[in-house]
């Protein structure tokens, strides 16, 4: 399963409602480290498809759930479970350590 683009109009469907884990990715089209993780994001939900849903959330088209969640430097990863924010990890990382902390909420 690849990752599922999040904005205002499907955030709370596909991310607060959700019945198992959810990461969100803050990103941007402009930071560098966050293309940098990209790839490894999309591979890890291929992955822990059926276990971890990993979604990716543009700042620049969504300033207000950024804000809401008080994102100040990109990528700020968080997993939400329940509605609720579970875990944050920011700044980038490699795949094995993103893996193995995503996989901790699988």
């Amino acid at each position: 399963m690849a990752t599922v683009k999040v904005d205002k109009s499907n955030f709370k469907s596909d991310v607060l409602d959700a019945d198992g884990p959810v990461v969100v990715d803050f990103w941007a089209e402009w930071c560098g480290p966050c293309k940098m993780i990209g790839p490894s994001l999309e591979e890890i939900s291929n992955e822990l498809a059926g276990k971890v849903k990993i979604t990716k959330l543009n700042i620049d088209e969504n300033p207000e759930i950024a804000a809401q969640y008080g994102v100040r430097s990109i990528p700020t990863l968080m997993i939400f479970k329940g509605g609720e924010v579970a875990d944050i990890k920011v700044g980038a990382a490699p795949k094995t350590a993103l893996s193995s902390w995503i996989g901790g909420a699988a």
